[in-house]
């Protein structure tokens, strides 16, 4: 009991003789290694333009200890003026999702690719293009014959059948393009080039085409083809509040083989004469809503209402001449008509053509009748003598002679060479 105290007596003066040895506070020093780090140009470029805060000296105090860690040499980022930066960063490819030329290879993209990049380019193969099958002559014969390894493409007639296709079929935007037919002069065919020039404007192009027989004198337009109804103008004027659809209105109208659509005019003249410029505005505007080319067949009045109603619309127009004298004499005053009351422009755009089967054609130079129209209008194109034209009854396009279709056609191209792609350019 005795040597048990004695010895925890000798651990007490020990423990006290350490106390008073140690320091009443322990401070360490620690040097660290100098950063190598540097800083990339990306970050440099959107660097904070505010002066940074250098560690400098850094305590960690505790009741009884004070650590302090000196950071020695520590790299900070240079301090960015207030100028703008003028350095642009590239944002990085996504694993090249976007790289067009990548794609090309035949590289699959680990992350979902846009529908963007089903271009044309990547996924038709060129080298098993081919030339579409020649039409026509020798050159089809040689396709045929050689199995289809020998293509020299369309002959010259069938390019130039193809090139006339392309200016008829002539996309336009805006809104549907008026084209009046007139003259000062009954009995010069002018019925009868309406129903040519609608004929060939619908064989080829994918729209609607409509001929409206405005002519306040009885007008024949709706005798050029099979009458597949009795409605008139004036029906569609009557009802036409109730017309909503295509539907609608193609019930009131006569289709002939080509697709082209014909309104025929009143037969009664009492009630065709009470056909007005605002019943002509009524019609207009319902075809309009589903036709991208109205044709109108006007009648010899050209001081009646119907007529400014039709210019005032007018894209183009057409002059039809015959081949007598006093048919080009009246063809022409009716330019010289259309200038003297605000219509010059559409003079310049005209397309005159000439019937060349009216009586008194073989007896005058029609290159004179020419020379003198060419001065006043853009276009002329002679329209040929045909023996189903001449009968005055219903016109099968298609039984034409090819002269007679060949005319037709080009008439249809001039016109619609002469009415711009854009409304109101």
């Amino acid at each position: 009991m005795i040597g048990n105290t004695g010895e925890i007596e000798v651990l007490h003066a020990l423990e006290n003789d350490l106390a008073s040895a140690l320091p009443e506070s322990l401070t360490i020093d620690v040097s660290l290694p100098a950063t190598v780090h540097s800083a990339p140009e990306d970050e440099l470029a959107l660097a904070i333009s505010e002066p940074l805060v250098s560690p400098g000296v850094v305590e960690v105090t505790d009741p009884t200890t004070t650590i302090t860690v000196l950071a020695a040499d520590v790299a900070t980022h240079p301090v960015v003026d207030d100028e703008p930066v003028d350095q642009i960063v590239d944002l990085p490819d996504v694993d090249g999702a976007y790289n067009r030329r990548v794609r090309l290879e035949g590289k699959v993209a680990s992350s979902p690719e846009p529908a963007a990049m089903l271009t044309s380019d990547r996924l038709l193969d060129k080298k098993r293009k081919r030339r579409p099958a020649p039409e026509g002559g020798v050159n089809e014969f040689l396709y045929k014959a050689s199995l289809h390894a020998v293509n020299r493409g369309d002959s010259p007639k069938v390019q130039a059948r193809k090139q006339l296709d392309a200016r008829i079929a002539k996309r336009f935007e805006g809104g549907t393009r008026f084209v009046p037919v007139l003259t000062r002069k009954g009995g010069v065919g002018k019925t009868t080039i309406t129903a040519l020039l609608g004929m060939a404007l619908a064989e080829v192009r994918d729209d609607r085409v409509i001929a409206v027989d405005a002519n306040p004198d009885r007008g024949t337009l709706s005798e050029r083809v099979n009458k597949q109804t009795r409605s008139t103008v004036r029906d569609i004027v009557t009802l036409a509040p109730s017309i909503t659809t295509f539907n609608d209105f193609s019930a009131m109208v006569s289709r002939d083989e080509t697709r082209l659509d014909i309104l025929a005019s009143d037969t009664d003249p009492m009630l065709s004469e009470a056909f007005d410029e605002n019943d002509y505005n009524v019609v207009a505007d319902l075809a309009s809503r589903f036709y991208s080319i109205m044709l109108t067949d006007c009648g010899t009045g050209i001081v009646h209402s119907v007529m400014r109603a039709t210019l005032q619309r007018a894209d183009s127009v057409v002059i039809v001449s015959g081949g007598s004298v006093d048919e080009a004499r009246l063809a022409s005053e009716t330019l010289t008509w259309l200038e003297s009351n605000g219509y010059g422009d559409l003079v310049k755009n005209a397309v005159v053509a000439i019937n060349t089967a009216t009586q008194g054609t073989n007896l005058v130079k029609l290159e004179e009748i020419e020379a003198h129209f060419k001065s006043r209008v853009r276009e002329i194109v002679r329209i040929p003598y045909d023996p189903q034209l001449a009968a005055g009854s219903v016109i099968n396009f298609s039984d034409l002679k090819p002269l007679t279709r060949s005319s037709a056609r080009y008439l249809a191209a001039l016109v619609m060479d002469g009415i711009p792609a854009r409304e109101g350019a």
